[in-house]
């Protein structure tokens, strides 16, 4: 009996969805689509994926952070990835290749649209956009045809000083690439190192105890529908110690020739400290300098498939805790001299955030969405409630 009743109740409701609407004197409304009257309902995620590009997260308050994806848009966390919101379904690009918070100022937000990777199925962008209210709502601020920003660096002295590492078009040369900067919060822009319409930035760091010293690496790169070059001359390590008003290619300890992909990370503690993943056809490997960029010497070999993935992170409170990313994440603690692969959940890491008040706790994102680990990365907590995935064909 309880089946019979059940089935009746289902045809009655479908009837009832069916059944066309009376208007105000009873007249029949005929629908204008059959689909009108249809509402989706969200019955999940039983599972989520689709590739993380970066992380913000306000450092007063590490419950509350950002999370780009490479073709999710952005989203917003206030309790530690208990709920999500989106921030950016209003824009007209989902891809983001970076985002950042205004030190002292959690309502400040800017976001590099286009991934900083370099697969047959990335997502371009539509240049900077920058929020003022804490993400509920963004303006376009230009940058429109560097269509892959890889880094984005707000001046913790001026909020109205910002630094992009633009890379470029991927499939073509253009010339707005390269590493640009705003004194004006974004209403102009000047090219502060430019290479050429092939080469952009792929990554640029601050130092901490200075904000005129940055490092840049730049990147010659394209794809193309029968293959990819991922180097050329254009790809260095550069150094300014004037804001960017000038800068100086690093030579001493960098393979000579042409390089590929480079990634960036500097000490939290000591500047002087920075290590480097340096992409070469023979010289490949984790590179690191003990002097502010002047020399650097190789400590391994460790550096998987660069043109993906070329993150380095140092421990903020152990330069000798190092975390190379790639299919795997590889761990050291011997100063990136011998490493460990660890095992996550999923595969591919692309972002990593490490609290710099208490080291073990550790944010990944990879292809597979989001990790959280609170004890150094030895477990790992998966975030599967936050509705993203990502188109490959």
């Amino acid at each position: 009996m309880k089946c019979v009743v059940r089935f009746t109740v289902s045809l009655l409701c479908a009837f009832a969805v069916a059944t066309p609407a009376l208007g105000a004197q009873g007249a029949v409304q005929a629908a204008t689509s059959p689909f009108e009257r249809l509402r989706f309902r969200n019955i999940g995620p039983a599972t989520m994926g689709g590739r993380i590009d970066d992380f913000a997260v306000l450092e007063s308050n590490p419950a509350v952070y950002y999370v780009a994806t490479a073709a999710g848009g952005l989203w917003k966390t206030m309790n530690n990835g208990t709920t999500w919101e989106a921030q950016f379904a209003d824009q007209d690009v989902v891809s983001i290749g970076d985002v950042a918070i205004a030190p002292n100022d959690a309502n400040t937000v800017w976001v590099g649209s286009g991934e900083n990777n370099n697969r047959q199925s990335g997502s371009w962008g539509g240049g900077i956009y920058k929020s003022t209210d804490g993400g509920h709502s963004w303006k376009h601020m230009g940058l429109t045809e560097s269509r892959h920003i890889a880094r984005v660096i707000v001046d913790p002295v001026d909020h109205d000083v910002v630094y992009v590492a633009a890379l470029g078009h991927l499939w073509g040369p253009n010339r707005e690439r390269g590493v640009y900067k705003t004194t004006d919060g974004g209403v102009t822009w000047s090219a502060v190192l430019q290479i050429d319409e092939n080469t952009g930035a792929t990554e640029l760091v601050m130092d901490p105890s200075n904000n005129k010293v940055l490092y840049a690496a730049t990147y010659q790169r394209r794809r193309s529908n029968w293959g990819f070059n991922g180097g050329g001359p254009g790809s260095a390590i550069w150094k300014s110690s004037d804001a960017g008003k000038s800068w100086t290619k690093l030579a001493k300890g960098i393979p000579e020739g042409s390089l590929g992909r480079i990634g960036l990370d500097i000490y939290r503690k000591n500047p002087n400290v920075l290590y480097a993943r340096i992409e070469h056809r023979t010289e490949t490997g984790l590179y690191r300098s003990d002097d502010a960029g002047a020399s650097w010497t190789k400590v391994s070999t460790m550096n998987p498939r660069p043109m993906y993935f070329s993150q380095v992170r140092i421990d903020p409170n152990d330069d000798h805790r190092i975390y190379v990313l790639g299919v795997e994440l590889h761990m050291s603690d011997d100063g990136g001299r011998t490493f460990i692969g660890n095992t996550v959940p999923h595969s591919d890491h692309h972002a990593m955030w490490i609290n710099p008040a208490n080291s073990n706790h550790v944010i990944t994102g990879c292809d597979g969405g989001i990790n959280v680990s609170y004890d150094r990365g030895a477990k790992w907590d998966f975030i599967d409630n936050i509705d993203i995935g990502q188109f490959y064909h």
